[in-house]
């Protein structure tokens, strides 16, 4: 029984097993959609429990965080899949997906994940703030220069933001200054890696047909994929070792220059587009999350 218990608090075993029933019971997640929005909120407004008021009290400090979460995601990470679909992607629908994939911020998993890598924290959620905040510049720029003027995007990046950013960081507030945060503690982790589960289980199960309908179809994607995340996250962590950044900060840069908000860029296209353009949302998901657990595990060692 212990062992069934640890293993169900077992992070990297619970994104997998998420990862697994999508493909294979991936019909159960028309029932869950409505949940991902909630689902996401959650987890930050647990995540931002970890940062101290006093961090809202010297925005000098903000500079540094916010310069290295725009240049990270939108240069880096945004460029290279820019650049790679260009190379790689042939078929219009995937292209349109990875357009909208490298516009879109920081993934709300960068702050949990900080957490659970040993990372800079506040470094990670100024980073993150300061790219939804440049979103509102940065995406219409990208969008509206690949795929035309026709693009509508202002009312959902506002909603996402506010649901996403600022009505957890209130709620996080509140749970401090109320002491609930204190009480909840011994369980947070567990909360935030099964409201995971319910996110990543809905994304895959959504785009589970295309798994086994085209699978030769998805190899290019797959492997911009891999590059965006594994490949880039280990270059980024040797510029930092060469640089001599301090441990915790690098973990931070790795996961702003790596994770990009796969579940907004995949309703955006839902919403605006088609299936076929969450396909690479779904498959970066897919490998985000393969990238995370192997980050779990050097840690570990």
């Amino acid at each position: 029984m212990r062992k069934l218990k640890a293993l169900l608090r077992n992070r990297n075993f619970i994104l997998s097993m998420a990862i697994v029933l999508g493909l294979l019971l991936g019909k159960g997640a028309k029932w869950t959609e409505g949940l991902v929005l909630p689902g996401l909120a959650f987890v930050m407004m647990l995540s931002m429990t970890s940062v101290t008021g006093s961090l809202f009290r010297s925005p000098r400090a903000w500079l540094v965080p916010v310069l290295a979460g725009l240049v990270m995601n939108y240069a880096v990470l945004g460029g290279l899949i820019l650049s790679l679909s260009a190379l790689l992607i042939l078929e219009e629908p995937f292209w349109i997906g990875f357009v909208i994939l490298a516009a879109v911020p920081p993934a709300v998993a960068v702050i949990p994940f900080t957490i659970f890598l040993d990372g800079n924290t506040e470094f990670s959620l100024i980073g993150t703030l300061g790219c939804y905040l440049g979103a509102f510049i940065i995406t219409p720029l990208i969008v509206f220069s690949l795929l035309g003027s026709g693009f509508r995007y202002q009312g959902e990046l506002f909603i996402v933001m506010v649901e996403l950013i600022i009505i957890p960081l209130v709620l996080s507030r509140i749970l401090l200054y109320t002491g609930v945060a204190s009480r909840i503690e011994p369980v947070k982790g567990s909360l935030t890696n099964w409201s995971f589960f319910v996110v990543v289980y809905t994304m895959v199960g959504l785009n589970r047909e295309v798994f086994f309908s085209r699978p030769s179809s998805l190899i290019p994607v797959a492997a911009i994929a891999a590059a965006s995340t594994f490949l880039l996250g280990y270059v980024i962590e040797r510029v930092g070792w060469l640089l001599r950044i301090d441990p915790k900060r690098v973990t931070s840069i790795v996961l702003l220059g790596t994770l990009k908000n796969a579940g907004f860029a995949s309703g955006l296209a839902l919403i605006l587009f088609n299936e076929q353009m969450a396909v690479p949302s779904t498959i970066f998901t897919i490998f985000m999350l393969c990238y995370i657990i192997l980050l779990d595990l050097k840690k570990r060692r």
